[in-house]
């Protein structure tokens, strides 16, 4: 009983972001409110530490691509408050967040940001189940007799 509720008092930790810049990203059914200020390199998502949140290697890999793109993972830190959707959308939304708001930080930073394409939202979203199939698309088995 005592490891339940030890795995589950991880401590939400209170920022102070004034003088900071925001922008908002999304991707699939994601929406990530992003806030960067200058700083020495922290990322909280949702009040954790961003390896609380994101466990796989993969996703926190992906959240850090902007700034390490743009060279400056250790001048900024960020915070950004996540929900909707599934792990690796809400990635994807932090990405475009902590770009735009990189973008509104130092203008010089959008030329690097925009070659890898991390400026544009992926508009790419689960397609609608039709009536009459079994999915979006698969139809159910056909039989003549």
């Amino acid at each position: 009983m005592e490891n339940i509720e030890t795995q589950t008092n991880i401590k939400k930790i209170k920022l102070d972001f004034k003088d900071s810049k925001y922008a908002t990203g999304r991707r699939k059914k994601s929406i990530a409110k992003v806030w960067v200020k200058k700083g020495s390199g922290k990322i909280h998502v949702n009040g954790l530490k961003m390896n609380e949140y994101f466990k796989r290697p993969v996703h926190q890999i992906i959240v850090t691509r902007p700034l390490e793109i743009s060279d400056v993972a250790s001048n900024y830190d960020v915070r950004c408050s996540v929900k909707g959707g599934g792990l690796s959308g809400q990635a994807g939304a932090i990405i475009l967040g902590i770009s735009k708001a990189l973008i509104a930080h130092d203008e010089n930073l959008k030329k690097n940001l925009k070659k890898d394409k991390l400026t544009t939202r992926d508009s790419r979203v689960v397609e609608r189940k039709k009536y009459g199939h079994r999915k979006a698309r698969r139809s159910f088995q056909f039989s003549k007799r």
